[in-house]
């Protein structure tokens, strides 16, 4: 049984730091591309940053130079750091685990990030 699970969102203010955390169990995590999404409240889910596991890494602009993804494959676990988190950074944000050779993807029940102004 596939299950990913995100920690590590709550309330901060604008300005500040979170890191969300996800770990992954039923699946050859090595051999995943990892994504974060979010999504906003009314909006659509929106692809927040992806590492594969070949080291390409991508961040949608509005998230460069603040947001970092990272794996930990002893740990089985992907990361994201967020720094300098502005009020349009409020979002649920959710873990993806992709393997396109298998076709298969897989979510997270995502985190709640609320950053007050």
């Amino acid at each position: 049984q596939v299950q990913l699970v995100e920690s590590g969102g709550g309330l901060v203010q604008a300005g500040g730091s979170l890191r969300l955390s996800c770990a992954a169990s039923g699946i050859i995590f090595s051999l995943n591309t990892m994504a974060w999404y979010r999504q906003a409240p009314g909006k659509q889910r929106e692809l927040v940053a992806v590492k594969d596991n070949g080291g390409y890494t991508y961040y949608a602009d509005s998230v460069k130079g603040r947001f970092t993804i990272s794996k930990d494959n002893a740990k089985n676990t992907v990361y994201l750091q967020m720094n300098s988190l502005a009020p349009e950074d409020t979002a649920v944000y959710y873990c993806n685990a992709e393997r396109k050779s298998r076709g298969t993807s897989y979510w997270g029940q995502g985190t709640q990030v609320t950053v007050s102004s």
